[in-house]
């Protein structure tokens, strides 16, 4: 990934927080047979391996994961908040007009060795792990064992398990580092005028980590 110094993350905790926040990841893998992409839910078990670990699952009739189990190299790519910066927000603008539009975001990657795991056990787990991270939030969370136990037993067998051991993350928080200060500000104010929830969580995440100073 292209990673320029102002929008390089390195901290490991603001890594994590991005893949529990967005756990919807696009899962790459390049085997014999070319490439494959897929959206696909992940669980981080940080604690274990020495940099952690990502479970999820994929449907049987997905080639992906006999792709995996075959030694395919694999990616996932988890994207958090990104939003259109128009360049009429730039004070710049106003000055030169020497602007031009851009996109904030926020993106981890993360490679590693994968394998496909078909262990009833192993699946059941995870079926469990990740209706709890998606739940917890909910006031009456579901839990898999809220349904009929030979439905669950049936569908388990219909999906593969995928482990990722997490050998590099990357990180780039693309957020107006580069912009000078009126800029940033302009930015800034430009997104928390929009009502759009994204808007706000890209104004947020500017505050934070986009000023030298205080905004």
């Amino acid at each position: 990934m292209y990673e320029p110094s102002h929008f390089k993350v390195e901290d490991r905790e603001q890594l994590h927080a991005i893949i529990r926040q967005h756990p919807l990841a696009t899962l790459v893998t390049a085997g014999e047979g070319g490439l494959i992409a897929n959206p696909v839910p992940f669980v981080l078990h940080a604690e274990e391996g020495v940099n952690g670990v990502l479970r999820a699952h994929l449907a049987r009739p997905n080639a992906q994961w006999k792709a995996i189990a075959a030694g395919a190299e694999t990616l996932v790519v988890f994207t958090g908040v990104e939003r259109y910066v128009t360049p009429a927000w730039y004070a710049t603008k106003q000055e030169t007009g020497k602007v031009v539009p851009t996109w904030n975001y926020v993106t981890v990657q993360v490679r590693g060795p994968a394998r496909a795991i078909e262990d009833p056990a192993w699946l059941r787990a995870q079926l469990e792990s990740l209706t709890r991270q998606q739940e917890a939030p909910r006031a009456e969370p579901w839990a898999v064992t809220d349904a009929p136990e030979p439905f669950i037993a049936a569908q388990a067998r219909g999906i593969v398990g995928i482990e990722v051991e997490i050998a590099s993350i990357l990180g780039k928080f693309k957020l107006s580092q580069n912009r000078r200060e009126d800029d940033k500000l302009g930015v800034l104010n430009g997104l928390s005028a929009e009502t759009e929830s994204d808007s706000q969580a890209m104004a947020a995440l500017v505050k934070q980590h986009g000023f030298n100073g205080t905004a």
